[in-house]
């Protein structure tokens, strides 16, 4: 399991345009994780319409909805910190990649412990998402990164802030960021990353 990039939707209703532009960097992603609180059935047809435009069914990450995932046969899936589902979802799927949210070293062991494939962890800056709560301190980050387990930086990641986030995580996780980069722009920030991984 290599993932380096994975982009994160706004929680909205997806437009057209939105999905153009997945579409348009999805050489440069290695996952996008559809958050939104659209209707199943919308979710479903942006999907498929992604799908069938080229764009990589192991690339697409469902937010939560088992029924969804399995409907569509992908292959990875995001829960909310400490949704005992995962847990209880990766026992009886291991061939599912399943993934969640942390935001402490407690968490984190926790999905080692259950069997997980990886974790979000943050947020590492400051963010418009969380804007009444503190960043992961660097003790805090230091000590989840010593754990043995592919962990993901989210939260406040930008094109100004990627510099500052330190090569130990499996890569990133973003939702302004890969909204706002141009494939170009992915790519060669991908080519920096890998070169000081």
């Amino acid at each position: 399991m290599i993932h380096i990039f994975i982009a994160v939707t706004y929680d909205k209703v997806l437009t057209a345009q939105d999905l153009e532009h997945y579409l348009d960097i999805a050489e440069g992603i290695d996952g996008l994780l559809f958050r939104t609180s659209m209707p199943q059935k919308e979710l479903k047809q942006s999907m498929i319409h992604l799908m069938n435009q080229g764009f990589a069914k192991d690339k697409i990450i469902v937010h939560s909805d088992i029924a969804l995932l399995e409907d569509l046969n992908l292959k990875r899936i995001h829960f909310k910190e400490n949704d005992e589902t995962a847990f209880s979802y990766k026992k009886t799927h291991p061939d599912i990649q399943v993934s969640m949210s942390t935001h402490n070293a407690k968490s984190v062991r926790q999905c080692i412990d259950r069997g997980l494939d990886y974790v979000f962890f943050g947020h590492i800056f400051p963010t418009t998402s969380h804007p009444n709560e503190l960043p992961r301190t660097n003790d805090e980050i230091e000590e989840v990164l010593n754990l043995p387990f592919p962990i993901y930086a989210i939260g406040g990641i930008s094109q100004q802030t990627i510099a500052q986030v330190t090569k130990r995580f499996a890569g990133i996780c973003a939702i302004s960021f890969f909204m706002n980069a141009s494939l170009e722009d992915i790519k060669e920030l991908k080519r920096k990353w890998l070169k000081h991984a």
